[in-house]
């Protein structure tokens, strides 16, 4: 069923089902359906086919060859289809493709040559469609000849934690969208290959940046090159006391690795030192041994006497016999009495 708009379509019998033609500006659109393929009745002179809101869970070799000729299409989008997986070769039979987007689909499976053929593919967009299974056969996926005319790669919302530059011929490339993903530093071979590509600018909004002395290299790569357009909103995450601190407004000491391994050097150099003290004294404790051995016995025995000592003057004091021990009497006075001479009377004095 085609359906069409009376100034730029008309009628034509080859529209596939469920879609609507318009062969004046070279445009298919098929939009929600129960199909889970691609229509294989695609008409030649389609220069745009946009599939959307389909049930195709994987792309198969040879998906858009029209009874096995290849088109002339420059644009697709296959964006809101539940694409799962992109078989080798899915796109062959189409050498003039310029334009090709899957962003929000679930792709799990990427094969390495999933755009092989795709030679003259001048913008890939990929948002919001790699799942964490997918991650690493991006960049198998993107190292192909194939892709060496991309001028602009978008994966944006894709939970990456690293850029998938270092297999990418970059040559060509012009912008690079890696917008709200996980990325927490950029590695200095990541770097270097951005300083040699002067052309490229790279969108880095919304990741987390952890800013520590890994980021030293893309630091001073945003702080001396213009590349990155949004670099005043690039923010750290961690550590916690720069949470929210624009990457750009950091100070040099914060990221710098010399700094760091010099801390790191002068702890293990104090450990190394403490522990050769350590290992002298026992050397010291050891070659004398014998007289400390007799030094020891020495004290032992003088705390044993004085111990002695004090254990028999406490016996001594706590002897209840020694408590009634008679104390020396006064000085005795004689006394007269009852006139029969002097009587010593106890107690008086005269």
């Amino acid at each position: 069923i085609c359906s069409f708009s009376r100034s730029h379509t008309r009628m034509d019998h080859a529209c596939p089902s469920s879609c609507i033609c318009a062969k004046d500006s070279g445009t298919v659109t098929c939009g929600d359906g129960e199909d889970t393929e691609v229509p294989g009745d695609i008409p030649e002179w389609t220069s745009t086919l946009i599939l959307k809101g389909r049930n195709i869970s994987t792309l198969q070799r040879g998906a858009f060859m029209s009874n096995g000729t290849e088109l002339q299409m420059t644009t697709l989008s296959l964006s809101y289809n539940g694409i799962e997986a992109i078989e080798p070769y899915a796109f062959l039979g189409l050498p003039r493709l310029h334009v090709l987007d899957l962003s929000h689909n679930q792709l799990e499976y990427i094969s390495a040559r999933a755009f092989h053929g795709l030679l003259e593919l001048r913008s890939l967009y990929l948002n919001h469609s790699i799942l964490p299974p997918a991650t690493e056969q991006l960049s198998n996926a993107l190292n192909t000849q194939s892709l060496r005319n991309l001028h602009r790669l978008e994966l944006a919302g894709n939970t990456l934690k690293s850029i998938p530059l270092l297999r990418l011929d970059m040559h060509n490339l012009h912008a690079l969208v890696l917008i709200n993903n996980s990325i927490e530093s950029i590695g200095g071979g990541n770097v270097s290959m951005l300083y040699q590509q002067k052309r490229i600018r790279v969108y880095l909004d919304l990741n987390p940046f952890r800013c520590n002395c890994e980021l030293e290299a893309f630091y001073y790569w945003l702080k001396n090159s213009s590349q990155c357009p949004d670099a005043g909103r690039l923010l750290c995450r961690e550590p916690e006391a720069k949470r929210g601190v624009p990457v750009e407004k950091l100070r040099e000491e914060d990221v710098d690795c010399m700094n760091e391994n010099l801390e790191a050097v002068s702890y293990v150099f104090l450990g190394i030192v403490l522990a050769l003290i350590g290992v002298v004294f026992l050397m010291v404790l050891y070659l004398n041994r014998r007289g400390i051995k007799r030094w020891l016995n020495n004290i032992r025995d003088a705390c044993r006497d004085q111990m002695e000592v004090y254990h028999y003057r406490y016996e001594q004091d706590s002897d209840p016999r020694l408590a009634n021990v008679a104390v020396e009497a006064p000085e005795t006075s004689d006394r007269v009495v009852g006139g029969h001479g002097r009587q010593r009377v106890p107690g008086s004095a005269l």
